[in-house]
């Protein structure tokens, strides 16, 4: 018997019910090979003892499956589509199997399908994408997870999350200031963001990277306008529409992500309005058809495929006493989308 105040574990329910461990797991899970005079033999002592299962040590200790759990934002952006090539690569070489769930930007949502992945015995569980600014969206997936990895369950995210997991960090902030100085360069000073989704840490990260450019130059990013909506392709449509009807005079619009910028790129075209020649655009992350637009987008490339492959690579190593943290650097990509403000020559910079 256990002694008092100590949690019940399942050998407690075997002993009293005299049968072994294995047969005891079997019976509460209705597994075969338990006759059923033995099965109402555990079950009846398991509810006497009070005995409730744990499902992290059943699904764990049934044996994880050689699957890995991707937890994505959304499964058509190109974005996350790359960063799951990477994952899948590695996973291959390593003879792993990988899950695709879809959170769309739901914590609830996105918690429920780590909780399903946990149900599927999957040994390790990958996040792709954003946290979430206010740390108590997360913290009832946080204590999941805790107990997760505390019986053997591997996990790593990428983008930045209080998870207090093994992490891969994009350069989001130092990226937007490279595009912002890029623009500013080129003499725009009537900018307008088409930012995602307000609460994202990325959202948050990339326009304090706007702002630390802007300030740089005597700006200030409350004076600019900036349209959250949807982190999406749709959502760069609605943002380019608010900015053409109430801002007409802007010259140049950030997109926060490279979707957004397509969307922006398709209101702009639909309205005749020439690019870069009238308004500049460009996006954030170069997906693989962001060289193939028309015309090409600039925009920050992250080597999004190499993500994926350093955050599986950090769940497959064995578990820190402190998360690691693999930063990714960025490069600035310039293409046919950006050009000198109106009025601007193109030799002529306002730096």
């Amino acid at each position: 018997m256990p002694k008092p105040g100590s949690r019940l574990r399942l050998v407690d329910v075997a002993e009293r019910a005299g049968v072994s461990l294995a047969t005891a797991s079997r019976a509460l899970s209705g597994r075969d090979g338990v006759s059923a005079e033995v099965a109402e033999r555990v079950r009846r002592v398991s509810q006497e003892l009070g005995y409730v299962a744990n499902p992290y040590a059943r699904t764990l200790a049934g044996g994880a499956s050689s699957t890995v759990g991707l937890v994505v934002h959304q499964v058509d952006d190109p974005y996350f589509s790359e960063i799951a090539g990477g994952v899948i690569e590695v996973a291959a070489e390593q003879g792993l199997l990988v899950q695709i769930c879809h959170s769309g930007r739901d914590p609830h949502f996105e918690l429920r399908q780590i909780r399903h992945l946990i149900a599927q015995r999957v040994g390790i569980i990958l996040i792709a994408g954003s946290g979430y600014t206010d740390n108590r969206v997360e913290a009832e997936t946080k204590a999941e997870l805790a107990a997760y990895q505390s019986l053997g369950g591997r996990v790593a995210v990428i983008g930045r999350h209080s998870l207090g997991a093994d992490a891969v960090l994009p350069d989001n902030e130092a990226g937007c200031r490279a595009l912002t100085e890029h623009l500013l360069g080129l003499g725009h000073r009537r900018i307008a963001v088409a930012a995602g989704t307000e609460g994202l840490t990325t959202v948050a990260d990339r326009l304090a990277g706007v702002a630390a450019a802007l300030r740089g130059h005597g700006l200030d990013l409350a004076e600019l306008p900036v349209v959250h909506t949807d982190f999406t392709r749709e959502g760069g449509r609605v943002a380019a529409e608010r900015i053409l009807g109430e801002h007409p005079e802007t010259t140049a619009v950030i997109a926060l992500n490279d979707a957004m910028a397509m969307g922006v790129l398709a209101v702009l075209r639909a309205h005749r309005i020439c690019v870069p020649e009238r308004v500049s655009v460009v996006g954030f992350d170069d997906v693989s058809v962001a060289a193939d637009l028309a015309p090409s987008l600039t925009t920050v490339r992250l080597p999004m495929t190499e993500m994926g492959r350093t955050a599986l690579a950090l769940a497959l190593k064995p578990r820190s006493n402190r998360p690691r943290r693999r930063p990714t650097g960025h490069t600035l990509v310039v293409r046919d989308s950006t050009g000198p403000a109106p009025g601007v020559p193109a030799a002529t910079s306002w730096l």
